[in-house]
C-alpha cells in the first residue's frame, strides 16, 4: 500500500496535467488558461472533484469544452489525472488547492460553468462557510462568471440541498432558470447527468437514497 502511494505521489509530481504547490507552474495560467489548452474553449470546473468522474466523463463527451477538476487531496486527483492521460483527454487539467482559493487560479470571465458533485455536507453551523454550495462559495462562482454561467449541483444530503435552495432564494446572486428535483432518477432531468455517476453516488443509489439535483444560470452583471 505504501508503495502505491509513493508511485501516485511521484506521478502527481511529474505529470503535466496536475498543478500542485510544489510545482513552479502552480499558478502560472491564471488569466491565460488558453495557453495551457491551446484554445479559447469554455472552461468548466468540478469543485471538490474527488476522483474527477465528472471532469473526465464530461471531457470525453464534450471535447469542445475544457474541464478542470479541483480538490485538496492529491490521492484523489491522481485518479482523475491518470485516467485523463490514459484516455488522451487533452481538454482536462487538475489543481490541488483549498477551494476557497479558487480566485488565485482564475480571472473573472474565465469560467463558464461549475459542477458541485456530492460535497462534504459540513452539517455543523460553525462549518457553514465551508459548504461548497453555500453563499460564500456561490459568491466566488459569481465573481468568476460575471458574464453569466451555469451551476450544477448533485447531493444525497437533503439538508444540504434545502439549505442551498434557501441561499439561492434569499441572496442577491442574480440567477435565472433555477430547476431542481429531490429525486433525480425519477425526474425529467435524468438525462442531464449524462450517465456519469460518482463513487459516492453509486453507493447511495445502492442504498436506495434519492439523489437531489439542481441547476441554474447566473445573469450577466
Amino acid at each position: 500500500m505504501a508503495r502505491k502511494k509513493l508511485m501516485r505521489f511521484k506521478w502527481n509530481e511529474e505529470v503535466h496535467n496536475l498543478f500542485q504547490p510544489e510545482k513552479e507552474n502552480y499558478k502560472t495560467y491564471k488569466g491565460n488558461w488558453s495557453a495551457y489548452f491551446n484554445n479559447n474553449n469554455p472552461i468548466i470546473l468540478e469543485v471538490g472533484c474527488g476522483r474527477a468522474e465528472y471532469t473526465t466523463g464530461l471531457a470525453a463527451l464534450f471535447p469542445e469544452n475544457n474541464y478542470i477538476g479541483l480538490d485538496i487531496k492529491g490521492a484523489r486527483l491522481w485518479k482523475g489525472s491518470s485516467l485523463a492521460v490514459e484516455q488522451g483527454l487533452n481538454n482536462t487539467a487538475f489543481i490541488r488547492t483549498k477551494l476557497q482559493n479558487l480566485e488565485e487560479f482564475f480571472e473573472p470571465g474565465e469560467v463558464k460553468g461549475v459542477w458541485i458533485t456530492f460535497p462534504d455536507p459540513k452539517p455543523r453551523e460553525s462549518e457553514a462557510k465551508l459548504r461548497l454550495s453555500g453563499l460564500r462559495f456561490m459568491n466566488i462562482y459569481r465573481r468568476l462568471m460575471p458574464n453569466g454561467g451555469k451551476v450544477y449541483f448533485k447531493t444525497d444530503n437533503r439538508e444540504l440541498f434545502d439549505h442551498t435552495l434557501e441561499v439561492l432564494a434569499t441572496s442577491d446572486l442574480k440567477i435565472k432558470d433555477l430547476v431542481y428535483t429531490h429525486d433525480l432518477y425519477k425526474s425529467d432531468y435524468l438525462q442531464e447527468h449524462y450517465g456519469i455517476q460518482t463513487t459516492y453516488e453509486k453507493t447511495y443509489l445502492n442504498q436506495g437514497v434519492p439523489i437531489n439535483y439542481l441547476k441554474f444560470e447566473f445573469l450577466p452583471l
